[in-house]
């Protein structure tokens, strides 16, 4: 029971219209100072770290999902009773913001070569300040209880100290070293990139087979990048394939230079794919790398960092797409092209910024020497200090933490944190700390020009928000945090690599007790959205059309751990619905009288009804717990939904709309249950839909705010399995009644006179008013005279229904009425027939889309088969 500080008022409007009040509401909720965290104080730590978005960003579905379930696990934990923390902040996006900005210069005839270093980082900067972080006011807008005061960006001073602190000591531990390795390269954003820059396709291209050699000693290759043959070192086979064995040692020609490379063996190869041979480049592919430092071959670079070939010949000067066909036909005309496939569609990956088809390049890099780190952030997990859920995506993460490459951290931008190594006389090498002075320039010193990746600065995000390297107060409170929630398509780009470093900077302590990986959202068919397909759902336009709270309860209803979600548009229109239930519901119990003022009555004074919704309400809080803990959002939504709106809003109004009818003691009662049944669950889906529940409970209770509401407990009593039976059997009774009417033709909201026989027997007496008032029944007068009945098995027995139709049907009406519903059937049914008969619907979308088809299928059945056996008694009538 909530204490209130004043009575409550039913001063609410009619309808709930959420872009009047959203706003406001939010930010009476920042001013009030209830999201700012407290480093100080003997209250439980929650923390939980933002995935944080790019500068350059705006929100899209997979931040509005993530955003929903961190909402509403730290407005959860808020109101039961922790100091909770929600770290808010943005990337800096090197690759990404850099883009902006030169495309912003280049329509002022500029480059940023034409700038300078210097000043063009400022025009970043200044963009930054001027453009970037839109999706904060969209954070707001959706109602993410973040603690705006201690907003972080990876370009901060302090955050910049934590990225130099870093990278010095594992610099000076021999964990951070430069070599030439092959790496991924964009040639038109001219650096490297991480893996998850990269996007694959599967494009269209050409296999070619090239003979080496002749005769006896020739060998035959394949490959769909016939220009890199120029930089070919060796031909590799596998050391236990015999068709081989007697070439291994020997050398071949080179076709078009005249070179002879060694025929290596290597088990990297594949004997079982094409001829079991392959050629290999180490300078532009990383498997040929690898092979190339096993045999101890030289690496030849033949293009620049445009794709320009550099190779001496005729092929010079031509870029890499002119090159391939013009190498193809050269080979050609030598004899050498033994087979071609075209078309020959194959993975091929893209820059993700610029579409343009990433190249292998050996280059000299910066990397971070992984396999201390990575064991490290292994045994985290496999020793229980971190656990991930669901529990089966632990192995994803292990395939990732025990076969990690080291990892490439230096990208070829001016926009980032950059590299904090200087280059001075006779190959003289520094790295320096943040509280340290650079070498002297005049003395010949110069600082590396590169920058880091963001994921270098991202990787410390959980400890450097909190004010690492000093060891503040925030940091001894928050850190570990409590929960880390994101998709698990950058479980190795992002977890991974907060796991290494804050186990490593925190002297072993893990970054996060747990882990909720949630899957991709996808369109209702289960494709993935993309701007190509057309089927990206703008979560902008949906709080615009329905509000925030339905946005954010479609999101959440659809979350299972680690499943994608297929998400339509027409959930979300559900979602609104229940908002508009919901708010009908409290405001017509707050018109009746409904009040938290008033305690509620000693359980055995109560009716079955209140004692049932009781029960019901108390069970729904355990649930939720449960299911909190569990990760279980989409359970957890459907359990509170269908609390809501069946039992909730559909019976228990209904049955105390006839309490309160009979006044006195009996009416009181009723609206302290009332009262207090809405206050829980409108506690309960707080986290979930804030703002139509702020509006509701604070008129409901007079409290202050629900974001600051406790937590509802469950009392512990026992449920009441009578009163619960008997309500279960006034719900089976009422909706047969109900259907028999629909199926004679009653009109929903006319009353019929009936006679009911049984209801004593089955424990029913105290509910019979109920019955009548919810099944649209008059007591039988004396002139009574059945036309149809009906008998009901409930628990305790069965009840026999009597029923004066005369009269109440206009039959040519409802002959019309039925035809018309059956026609409609009929086509629900052909729609669902033509889908569950085509296989590209059936074998690709997502199970629970065809499900919900098949269901729908289900009713359309016997909806035909319920309308044409009515149809059928009425002609025989």
């Amino acid at each position: 029971m909530t204490d209130t500080a004043s009575q409550p008022t039913t001063d609410l409007p009619p309808a709930w219209e959420p872009a009047t009040v959203e706003a406001e509401l939010y930010e009476r909720w920042v001013a009030a100072g209830y999201f700012t965290s407290d480093a100080g104080g003997d209250r439980p730590p929650f923390c939980i770290v933002l995935p944080p978005p790019n500068v350059t960003g705006s929100l899209h579905m997979g931040h509005a999902l993530d955003h929903t379930l961190m909402d509403a696990l730290t407005r959860r934990r808020r109101m039961q009773g922790y100091e909770a923390l929600w770290q808010p902040g943005m990337d800096h996006a090197g690759i990404a913001t850099q883009n902006v900005v030169e495309r912003e210069i280049a329509r002022e005839g500029l480059t940023r070569h034409d700038l300078g270093r210097e000043a063009f980082v400022e025009r970043v900067w200044a963009w930054k300040g001027e453009y970037g972080g839109q999706i904060q006011g969209q954070m707001r807008r959706f109602g993410d209880s973040v603690d705006w005061s201690r907003d972080r960006f990876t370009m901060d001073e302090g955050l910049s100290k934590a990225v130099q602190t870093i990278f010095k000591r594992l610099f000076d531990e021999g964990l951070i070293y430069r070599a030439e390795r092959i790496i991924n390269w964009c040639p038109r954003c001219l650096t490297a990139l991480s893996d998850i820059e990269v996007e694959h396709s599967e494009d269209e291209g050409e296999l070619v087979s090239i003979r080496y050699g002749d005769g006896d000693r020739s060998i035959v290759v394949a490959t769909t990048r016939a220009e890199t043959m120029l930089g070919d070192t060796a031909v590799a086979v596998h050391p236990d394939d015999q068709r081989y064995a007697h070439l291994v040692g020997t050398e071949v020609e080179l076709p078009l230079t005249g070179r002879m490379i060694p025929i290596v063996a290597d088990e990297h190869v594949d004997p079982e794919f094409g001829t079991g041979a392959v050629k290999v480049t180490p300078a532009h592919d990383p498997n040929d790398f690898e092979i190339g430092q096993r045999a101890e071959l030289p690496a030849i670079t033949i293009m620049d960092e445009r794709g320009v070939i550099t190779a001496h010949g005729p092929f010079e000067g031509l870029d890499r797409f002119e090159a391939r066909p013009a190498v193809v036909a050269a080979l050609r005309e030598q004899g050498r092209i033994v087979a071609e496939k075209r078309p020959y569609v194959h993975s091929v990956g893209h820059c993700s910024r610029c579409d343009t088809v990433v190249e292998p390049r050996l280059s000299l890099q910066w990397f971070v020497r992984v396999a201390p780190l990575a064991k490290a952030a292994g045994d985290a997990v496999r020793d229980g200090r971190t656990r991930i859920h669901p529990p089966e995506l632990a192995k994803r993460y292990f395939d990732w933490v025990d076969n990690m490459h080291d990892w490439c951290i230096s990208r070829q931008l001016w926009w980032g944190h950059r590299i904090p190594v200087w280059y001075g006389p006779n190959g003289k090498v520094m790295c320096v700390g943040p509280d340290e002075q650079p070498p002297p320039a005049d003395e010949g010193w110069t600082q590396d020009p590169d920058v880091l990746d963001t994921w270098f600065s991202s990787a410390l995000w959980p400890f450097s928000t909190l004010g690492w390297p000093e060891r503040t107060p925030h940091l001894e409170k928050f850190y570990p945090n409590s929960v880390l929630v994101t998709g698990y398509d950058i479980l190795f780009f992002w977890v991974v690599r907060m796991m290494m470093f804050g186990l490593y900077a925190m002297d072993g302590v893990q970054p996060f007790h747990e882990v909720y990986l949630h899957g991709l959202i996808r369109d209702e068919t289960g494709k993935k959205m993309s701007k190509a397909r057309g089927n990206v759902i703008n979560p902008l336009d949906w709080m615009d059309r329905y509000g925030a709270d339905a946005t954010r309860f479609t999101l959440a209803r659809g979350a299972n751990p680690g499943s994608d979600m297929a998400l339509a548009e027409d959930w979300a229109a559900g979602s609104r619905n229940f908002g508009n239930k919901l708010w009908n519901a409290t405001r017509f119990a707050l018109m009746n009288g409904a009040s938290t003022a008033r305690a509620v009555p000693a359980r055995e004074t109560l009716t079955e009804a209140d004692r049932w919704i009781l029960g019901l309400t108390d069970a729904l809080v355990s649930e939720v717990d449960r299911l909190y803990e569990e990760y279980q959002f989409a359970k957890l939504s459907d359990a509170l939904y269908h609390y809501t709106w069946d039992e909730l809003c559909d019976w228990y109004l209904e049955l105390a709309k006839v309490q309160l009818a009979e006044g006195g003691d009996r009416a009181e009662a009723t609206r302290a249950v009332l009262g207090h049944v809405f206050d829980v669950v409108l506690r309960l889906l707080h986290p979930l839909i804030p703002f139509v529940t702020e509006r509701l409970w604070t008129t409901l209770t007079g409290g202050e705010s629900v974001v600051v509401a406790p937590w509802p407990a469950a009392s512990g009593q026992p449920r009441d399995p009578e009163a619960e039976r008997h309500v279960v059997a006034v719900q089976k009774l009422v909706t047969e009644i109900r259907r028999f009417r629909s199926d004679q033709g009653v009109k929903p909201g006319q009353r019929v006179s009936a006679r009911l026989s049984g209801v004593d027997d089955a424990g029913l007496s105290a509910l019979r008013p109920a019955v009548a008032s919810l099944a649209r029944l008059n007591d039988p007068g004396d002139d009574f005279a059945a036309s149809a009945s009906i008998e009901v098995a409930v628990a305790g027995g069965t009840v026999t229904v009597e029923l004066d139709l005369s009269g109440t049907v206009d039959l040519d009406a409802e002959r019309k009425r039925l035809a018309k519903d059956l026609a409609a059937a009929e086509k629900e049914l052909a729609g669902c027939d033509a889908k569950l008969g085509n296989p590209n619907f059936t074998d690709k979308a997502p199970a629970p889309v065809v499900a919900k088809i098949t269901a729908r299928r289900e009713i359309a059945v016997a909806d035909i088969e319920r309308i044409s056996a009515r149809l059928s008694a009425m002609s025989n009538g």
